[in-house]
């Protein structure tokens, strides 16, 4: 690496098969900008070796025998400064990743995601990008039956009452999946200054990563109305 270059990046792989650790370990240390520093077969091991090893990216596995992936998850992503969490799953509407998502989880991959997309979600989370598309969140939360979903319907619509109305307009352009840039353009603003404002939503709501904050406005039925143009 020469001093232009910026570090690799660091990313713990946790799962419990060695064939599926072996093959991302594989796919991830062909990319030049990528580096895998350690491996775990359990969620119970994560936080020790997050602390040894400092990885700004885990790929998570969800179902492991002593702790699984969502716990592991939430107790990662409780801890300030915590790295980005990426959730492995077979599934696309397993109520476990809706919950690590909630946990502050930035996405979930299939494991039968193409290697190249895998190398480029591990990439777009340490930038701090999400690795979910409204439409899978949208699909996800449909197929995932809810008994409480008016309870946490009025519950997100008071947590998002915390907000003034610029803010709000923001939560729900990224809830509908849109950059920085398209908010901006969208609502007349600059970068830096909806990069303000998410800072603010984030702050105020006591949340820790953009797909949470779209996961909210999805639950308090703000998009029903507002689709993207």
């Amino acid at each position: 690496m020469t001093p232009s270059e910026p570090p690799a990046i660091g990313v713990l792989i946790v799962d419990d098969d060695p064939l599926v650790r072996a093959g991302l370990a594989m796919m991830l240390g062909g990319a030049p900008d990528i580096r895998v520093v350690a491996e775990a077969g359990d969620g119970a091991e994560v936080l020790s070796l997050v602390d040894r090893h400092a990885p700004e990216v885990v790929l998570m596995d969800i179902r492991m025998p002593v702790m699984d992936g969502l716990a592991a998850t939430e107790a990662l992503r409780a801890r300030r400064h915590a790295p980005e969490v990426i959730v492995l799953t077979t599934f696309d509407a397993d109520e476990h990743v809706l919950r690590a998502l909630r946990a502050g989880a930035a996405g979930f991959l299939l494991k039968d995601t193409p290697p190249d997309e895998i190398v480029d979600a591990v990439r777009r989370v340490a930038r701090g990008d999400p690795v979910l598309s409204p439409a899978v969140t949208r699909r996800l939360i449909a197929r995932v039956a809810e008994a409480s979903h008016d309870r946490r319907r009025a519950r997100a619509g008071d947590r998002l009452a915390l907000l003034n109305g610029r803010e709000r307009e923001v939560a729900v352009a990224l809830g509908q999946g849109r950059s920085n840039a398209q908010v901006g353009a969208v609502l007349h603003l600059s970068v830096p200054t909806v990069k303000t404002h998410v800072s603010s939503i984030l702050t105020k709501l006591r949340l820790n990563n953009r797909v949470q904050i779209a996961l909210l406005v999805h639950d308090a039925g703000l998009l029903d109305d507002h689709e993207p143009g």
